[in-house]
């Protein structure tokens, strides 16, 4: 085709398609939900990501995700002071104990709600602050 030459209507036009995302099925609903809780391992991220992407593809999966962030939340922002506070002389190996305490609490909580979440069993912290309604 030369640079005079006009291009036919249809190989001009671009279409796209429209893409929507399609609900998840009941085993996908429960390995995300699943996911969200064992994401604790490493803080609030992984729930949040999860809760975003899917809370509209799957009613199993926004309920959990948004349980197991409100449960992961205060407690990522608690280990992130408390890892701060480690570089404190002297006493901050006490702050230092305290972060891996945390860490290990809020892994074992969500590894424990995530095994409930996969048998399709909703699971509720027993502290939770519920900060997203």
């Amino acid at each position: 085709m030369t640079s005079g030459q006009k291009q036919s209507s249809d190989e001009s036009r671009f279409e796209g398609s429209v893409s929507s995302a399609q609900p998840l099925t009941p085993t996908e609903d429960r390995q995300w939900s699943t996911m969200a809780h064992f994401g604790a391992v490493l803080g609030c991220i992984p729930s949040a990501i999860i809760f975003a992407v899917f809370r509209d593809r799957g009613p199993f999966t926004a309920q959990e995700s948004k349980e197991a962030f409100n449960f992961t939340f205060p407690l990522t922002i608690l280990a992130i002071v408390l890892n701060v506070l480690t570089i404190i002389p002297v006493i901050g190996w006490i702050f230092s104990i305290l972060a891996v305490a945390l860490w290990v609490f809020m892994t074992v909580s969500g590894a424990i709600a995530a095994i409930q979440a996969n048998k399709g069993n909703p699971y509720r912290y027993k502290y939770n602050l519920r900060l997203m309604k």
